[in-house]
């Protein structure tokens, strides 16, 4: 009994003194006019492997073989993209840049292949950006090639650099060993990590992103048609990337996005154009259906605050630094449960934007959306005789 009045005698002397994690409450919709029913199962879908992901928590909602390996084709140039991006953001190459359409590339991938083509004259530079564009609507295995050996100098050594950022990304069953996704030894995907390729495009790179939605694209006297058909059908589809060839089948990974809830889908080795693009509509449409996606928190908007020690003031705002949006059955939004892990203790100084900590929220037990939780306020460290108190308090309180 002594030990807890001198703690408390002690602790009243630090006046304002923060109290540890307190929570902001999650914001609550208005009540949901239908009843709360189980998410029926999905459309039928007749591909190799298919799913249907969550954009802004990377969940997957159904699938089928989604971990399988199977070939690309050219949702390869997803990647190519998103590898032109990276290497343009990092100054490695500009939009502008002067790209040659080379003998190898117009030879392994022009008019006169099999595969599609953009058109680009040989021996002749076009900018970086026109070239990209070729690749992305007219699916140019040309362009492909041109842009890799621009970015890299070769297609070997641009493939290295698909591995190393598919790596990041998180793609762990992936290989790639060109540009374009012509069938080749070692050369594979899986439904999973082409989803997560298309997430990180949209998240990362939205102007790369931007150029999947062009309906048609005309290099010199040759117009030609984006081949992704939902473009037509569907005004919330604005990406992203078809894929054909005798060993992959018809291959198709769209994405829609409806106010905040953006979905993405990808049908692997189905039977035809029309029937890729069918399976996707229907699953974009059950997605759209039977989840809804609510905003919890802003950027920057306080989720909690936190004590501080040793601090010029005793408390430190926590939030999130991009906006934190949850996906779930459609009347499970009161279900939600939000928690915060921090460390027990922080201690002065504290940088505005440094991470502290993490906010979960979990439906039934399950985690469906994290975030790192940031400093939204700076914390000055303290003079020298209210640190030596505080030091004084932390032991006390650790024993």
């Amino acid at each position: 009994m002594k030990s807890r009045l001198l703690l408390a005698a002690l602790t009243t002397v630090v006046v304002g003194l923060a109290v540890a994690q307190d929570t902001q409450p999650l914001p609550q919709p208005a009540p949901a006019a239908a009843a709360n029913l189980p998410v029926p199962p999905p459309p039928k879908v007749e591909a190799t492997a298919w799913l249907l992901m969550d954009a802004a928590s990377g969940n997957v909602l159904a699938g089928d073989n989604i971990d399988m390996q199977v070939e690309p084709a050219s949702i390869t140039k997803v990647m190519t993209s998103y590898v032109i991006a990276a290497e343009m953001k990092n100054g490695k190459v500009k939009a502008t840049d002067p790209v040659m359409m080379s003998e190898n590339a117009w030879r392994s991938g022009g008019a006169g292949t099999d595969g599609s083509y953009s058109g680009f004259a040989v021996n002749q530079t076009a900018p970086l950006e026109q070239m990209e564009k070729g690749m992305v609507v007219q699916s140019g295995n040309d362009a492909a090639i041109a842009l890799a050996e621009h970015v890299a100098g070769s297609e070997d050594a641009f493939a290295a650099l698909m591995n190393q950022y598919a790596q990041q990304i998180g793609m762990k069953g992936s290989r790639f060993v060109n540009p374009h996704g012509l069938s080749a030894e070692g050369h594979y995907s899986t439904a999973h990590d082409l989803a997560l390729l298309g997430r990180a495009l949209i998240r990362d790179y939205p102007e790369a992103y931007s150029h999947n939605k062009i309906k048609e694209f005309t290099v010199g006297p040759i117009t030609q048609p984006n081949r992704n058909l939902l473009l037509w059908r569907d005004n919330s589809v604005d990406g992203i990337k078809t894929g054909h060839h005798s060993g992959a089948g018809y291959c198709l990974m769209a994405s829609a996005k409806r106010g905040d809830q953006r979905l993405i889908s990808v049908v692997m080795g189905s039977t035809s154009e029309n029937q890729r693009a069918v399976d996707s509509q229907a699953l974009l449409n059950w997605g759209f259906r039977f989840y809804e996606t609510h905003r919890l928190y802003n950027a920057m908007q306080q989720v909690a605050k936190q004590k501080v020690w040793k601090g010029k003031v005793n408390e430190v705002l926590l939030g999130v630094a991009q906006p934190m949006l949850v996906t779930v059955p459609r009347g499970k939004y009161a279900q939600l449960k939000s928690t915060m892990d921090v460390p027990k203790m922080l201690v002065g100084p504290i940088k505005k934007g440094q991470k502290i900590g993490t906010v979960k929220v979990t439906l039934d037990g399950e985690a469906v959306a994290q975030s790192p939780l940031v400093a939204l306020n700076s914390v000055e460290q303290a003079g020298f005789f209210k640190r030596l108190w505080h030091e004084f308090l932390m032991w006390w309180e650790s024993e």
